[in-house]
């Protein structure tokens, strides 16, 4: 029977839990009801409603954030007065369950976007040397992406050089499942980076295996989830990691970063060549501080014109096909501070002509028209 009170009626068990079935673990984005979070809900005299969670690690960095939805959720019942969460910890065979259950059943990780059939659209953003603007770019495409709904991941594959974590603004490392990684996720960007491991101020010093472990960890051990878009953030040039991104991720495909200078484009052509080499495919060139707008309307250009276009045209002789140049970003300020304070200026003002640009190349890479390669069409011999 249901019990009352003063003139309110009880709140139901079966009224709570439907709330927190819209409760979603915020490293997951699933429901902590489908993942077995919620252990218990105790309904007490005058309403009060104790919930008990059972996180997946005693150091849950987001404790606080599921303490606090679980709370809200289950004060939208009616009848329900105060609301305590009783936290606490998955076994070894919860956390196991769990593994097994993001696996797919699968025992052993795998890298999901290489399994056939993987529908999700991989680009590898690359240069040919620093100091392009390579993960401003990679940092604001994301951003512009996950903005337009779509389910969008990061992996930080600039191991030495990593940046992305300070220019998404992620604020806390990865939660381990036993040999499962979490990602962290900021602006709705699950993201990855070997700087979310490193001591601070303290270089990584790996040779080409080590380099390749990493990044086949990042890509198997951390769960993904179902991604419309992967982006990978590279080293410049085409050293241990580019091979080794063409060798996990076949189906992975090339943005390449130039600025308008010549010796910039020079390089930027040789990285985008190594896709004859790879088997890739060049998505396009992207020209980036390709002019400083003055006060008058005018355009300074500081580093010359011309270099992505040439790229573009020289790609597209090699290659035997259309290497399109998706665009040429403007140098503004404020990408330049979107990505010290972690907001990046894709997120920011919608007029702007960086920003504005930088979000119509990241719908057209995000909503393309997929072949049929590697897809299975159900067809049988009879």
């Amino acid at each position: 029977m249901r019990a009352y009170y003063g003139c309110m009626t009880a709140p139901s068990i079966e009224a709570i839990r439907a709330e927190l079935d819209k409760v979603m673990d915020p490293e997951i984005r699933r429901p902590i009801t489908e993942l077995n979070m919620l252990r218990s809900v105790d309904v007490q005299d005058g309403g009060h409603v104790v919930v008990g969670i059972d996180l997946t690690t005693a150091g849950c960095p987001l404790k606080t954030t599921i303490t606090n939805d679980v709370t809200e959720a289950t004060q939208r019942v009616a009848g329900v007065t105060s609301v305590h969460v009783d936290m606490g910890v998955m076994t070894e065979e919860q956390r196991k369950q769990l593994r097994s259950q993001l696996r797919g059943g699968m025992a052993e990780p795998t890298i999901p976007f290489a399994e056939p059939g993987n529908l999700t659209r991989i680009y590898a953003v690359t240069s040919g040397k620093g100091g392009v603007g390579k993960s401003s770019v990679t940092a604001n495409l994301a951003a512009a992406m996950a903005a337009d709904g779509l389910k969008v991941g990061v992996v930080d594959a600039d191991i030495y050089g990593f940046s992305i974590p300070r220019m998404l603004g992620v604020e806390h490392r990865p939660t381990k499942v036993d040999d499962m990684i979490l990602p962290p996720v900021a602006h709705d960007i699950k993201v990855i980076s070997i700087g979310m491991f490193a001591p601070a101020g303290k270089a990584v010093v790996w040779r080409g295996p080590m380099l390749h472990r990493a990044l086949q960890q990042f890509l198997a051990d951390v769960f993904w989830g179902d991604l419309d878009v992967l982006l990978l953030d590279l080293p410049p040039g085409t050293g241990d990691i580019a091979i080794s991104v063409a060798q996990l991720l076949p189906g992975s495909e090339l943005l390449v970063v130039t600025t308008p200078q010549t010796a910039a484009s020079e390089v930027a052509e040789r990285a985008g060549s190594l896709a004859t080499q790879t088997n890739q495919k060049v998505a396009g060139v992207i020209e980036n501080m390709s002019w400083l707008e003055q006060p008058d309307g005018s355009r300074l250009e500081i580093f010359g014109a011309g270099g992505g276009e040439t790229v573009s045209q020289h790609l597209t002789r090699d290659l035997g096909y259309d290497v399109p140049l998706l665009g040429q970003v403007p140098l503004e300020i404020p990408l330049r501070e979107g990505g010290d304070s972690g907001r990046p200026y894709v997120l920011g003002d919608a007029t702007s002509p960086g920003a504005t640009l930088l979000r119509e190349i990241a719908s057209n890479l995000g909503h393309r028209a997929r072949g049929l390669a590697g897809r299975s069409l159900g067809l049988s011999v009879v």
